[in-house]
């Protein structure tokens, strides 16, 4: 079932200013753009997640993306240092690995949003047994803000792709 946050709601004592939309729900909303982005974030394994460090500078990890039961979940080892960035301040950013070469195929994806850590319980225990983790590790399940494709169509236009919740998905052409 699509859930959205609360705007308003107040996350790690920050108040949410924009709605976010787990992947089913996006997947309802943007269609054709949610393909794209799971084509690319499964081309290849390893991706890189952006967090924000205890002093706001931004921290860059690698991380395996899994797309699974209508969610966006990223799992980390016990105790990692963008594990500990989330659970202080939930918002990251998603950058689909570009692959080998400069052809970029597909395009260059990222997603942004909020994770939020998964504990005990019904959910979790569906996911370890699904997927056998190496135990102990953490889980976020995430609420996306922002999904931008860019792309070369024609090898004539930069093509920008931009969906936000709530909005239709914008598309900025320029040569």
């Amino acid at each position: 079932m699509p859930h959205a946050v609360d705007i308003g709601q107040r996350v790690s004592g920050l108040p949410v200013r924009l709605a976010g939309m787990n992947w089913a729900a996006f997947t309802t909303a943007a269609p054709e753009l949610a393909a794209v982005t799971e084509r690319r974030f499964g081309a290849f394994r390893h991706h890189v997640l952006a967090t924000l460090r205890r002093d706001g500078s931004p921290r860059t990890s690698g991380l395996e993306a899994d797309f699974r039961g209508g969610e966006l979940w990223l799992g980390m080892m016990d105790g990692s240092l963008k594990a500990l960035d989330l659970r202080r301040d939930p918002r990251f950013a998603l950058q689909a690995n570009p692959g080998g070469g400069t052809g970029m195929g597909g395009g260059d994806v990222r997603i942004a949003g909020r994770a939020y850590e998964v504990g005990e319980g019904e959910r979790r225990a569906a996911y370890v047994e699904e997927v056998e983790p190496p135990q102990p590790f953490h889980l976020f399940r995430t609420e996306l803000t922002e999904v931008v494709r860019t792309c070369v169509e024609d090898d004539t236009f930069l093509v920008v792709q931009v969906w936000r919740p709530g909005a239709p998905v914008r598309t900025l052409r320029r040569t």
